[in-house]
């Protein structure tokens, strides 16, 4: 616990004042495919009072969504409310999710903030919830009835964006490769989006996805995968798919010898993504900024309450991150500190 306020105290000497964002907001809110325009978004200054949020996650098993909490503890911080975190811990458990839900709102809260394990499966929970208290979608996408705001990227061009890294190697008319896919849960929301933007990015190229193996973001479920799929297909060019994956990819091609014949490409970023890169074990990694995504989550939640919502959906520019980018501001809004650990409870200080 003394570690945990240590590292919250230093969140809120680093938090004091916020700067503007620029982020991208689609023409038409809740639709990725209408197009974006780029705007500065200034942040609130202060909460008019301590607000207390209800955050729930799909689950804290990979770094990315570590991220995302040292974001909204860094802006709950700074304008002065309060949270309460709940995990479901993974994308099969949406039951759980949606009892977590409503009773962390039951116990008192002002807004919701819902990183959803399931596009539509949390529809009629969102309506019910939402004629109390507003609900804002953070970073995975959820069908848009109840929901008060969004704040994430578009999946469909996550996944783009990195069979775009594979397709720039290998134009139609080369020759072939073989890609090992490793999409994620099968039934998760974003994951239909974030295939459906790499295939389309590979289909203009000379890559051809020679197996495909969904599965729990967990390291030892995506470790397996990716062992069964080094055995199914035979001379495998590249493996894709969900930073898990990717971590696991770097550890079992060690072990089998395959390092540097077998590419890694991450369709996000975490830390281990980060280090992989900087090692030369991945390729590249598309960055959503997830630090940058929970702060604005929060922010916007305050917003909702106090009934100054101006943009009801927003994001980051999606960048990529490899060993020739400019690291500075891109690491600091994409990975949390490697001494931060998860905190479910946070009271600010005033």
């Amino acid at each position: 616990m003394r570690a945990i306020w240590f590292l919250v105290f230093s969140v809120l000497c680093t938090t004091a004042a916020a700067d503007n964002w620029r982020l991208q907001n689609p023409r038409i809110p809740f639709d990725y495919e209408s197009g974006y325009e780029t705007a500065v978004y200034q942040p609130l200054k202060r909460a008019s009072q301590i607000w207390r949020l209800c955050i729930a996650y799909p689950h804290l098993k990979d770094a990315y969504w570590l991220s995302v909490n040292y974001g909204m503890v860094a802006e709950a911080a700074r304008l002065g409310v309060a949270f309460k975190l709940v995990e479901a811990g993974g994308y099969p458990n949406l039951q759980r999710q949606i009892r977590q839900a409503e009773d962390c709102v039951e116990g008192g809260a002002d807004a919701l903030i819902l990183g959803t394990v399931s596009f539509a499966g949390l529809t009629g929970t969102v309506q019910r919830i939402s004629a109390k208290v507003p609900v804002i979608a953070a970073v995975n996408d959820i069908a848009d009835a109840g929901i008060t705001a969004k704040v994430g990227v578009s999946w469909i061009e996550m996944g783009a964006v990195a069979g775009r890294i594979i397709a720039a190697r290998h134009p139609k008319g080369t020759p072939p490769v073989k890609v090992a896919w490793f999409p994620g849960p099968e039934n998760a929301g974003w994951v239909k989006f974030v295939e459906q933007g790499f295939r389309s990015a590979l289909a203009e190229s000379s890559a051809v996805v020679a197996v495909t193996k969904y599965g729990d973001t967990g390291r030892e479920i995506q470790v397996r995968l990716v062992e069964e799929a080094l055995d199914e297909a035979q001379d495998l060019d590249y493996i894709a798919g969900s930073a898990p994956a990717a971590e696991a990819a770097v550890s079992v091609l060690r072990a089998r010898g395959l390092q540097g014949k077998v590419h890694v490409v991450s369709d996000y970023m975490t830390h281990a993504v980060y280090r992989g890169v900087l090692r030369d074990r991945i390729l590249a990694a598309p960055t959503d900024f997830p630090v940058l995504q929970g702060r604005l989550a929060v922010e916007m939640a305050v917003r909702a309450i106090e009934g100054k919502l101006k943009t009801k959906h927003t994001g980051p520019e999606i960048q990529v991150f490899d060993q020739s980018s400019q690291r500075g501001d891109m690491l600091e809004q994409s990975l949390a500190p490697a001494s931060f650990v998860p905190v479910f409870d946070f009271h600010p200080q005033r």
